[in-house]
């Protein structure tokens, strides 16, 4: 059922969006909605490096598609593991539906949550070491040190 991609490094975008076009080309789908998000130039870093827990993100997703699916549309979901440097993209999210408003409403909620929810650290590159970004990571209920628990 997941339509859901990892890669090294950073994404790309190009040839991820046309494929997934192409794969729900011949659906009746009204909206495609991809949102694309890149690793902005700032606080003087190289770029970020992610690492993901594999098993709770599937089941994070899978959970995504469920919802998805009830209203006739689908997800579909791209992110980096490891290095990705400034004006690479990272994470690629994209709704398919048969109407307009529930692929806009779902690719923000999708959007949101997955960056409440998901299980995936970040770090900054800065002069060539990798150093945990905890000021810009989010909290995951019982995720230990991260989880609310002190």
């Amino acid at each position: 059922m997941s339509t859901l991609e990892l890669y090294e490094g950073g994404l790309n975008v190009p040839e991820i969006i046309t494929r997934w076009y192409a794969e729900e080309a011949e659906y009746n789908y009204g909206a495609y909605i991809p949102f694309i998000g890149t690793v902005r130039e700032e606080d003087e870093i190289e770029g970020l490096s992610f690492d993901v827990y594999e098993p709770i993100l599937s089941s994070w997703f899978d959970t995504w598609q469920v919802k998805a699916e009830a209203l006739g549309a689908k997800l579909k979901m791209a992110h980096s593991r490891g290095d990705v440097l400034v004006h690479e993209s990272s994470y690629i999210a994209a709704v398919f539906s048969p109407k307009r408003r529930v692929a806009l409403e779902m690719i923000e909620q999708f959007v949101e949550d997955f960056k409440a929810s998901a299980p995936i650290w970040k770090y900054d590159l800065k002069n060539g070491e990798r150093l945990y970004a905890r000021d810009r990571s989010t909290a995951i209920a019982g995720a230990g040190i991260l989880g609310g628990k002190q």
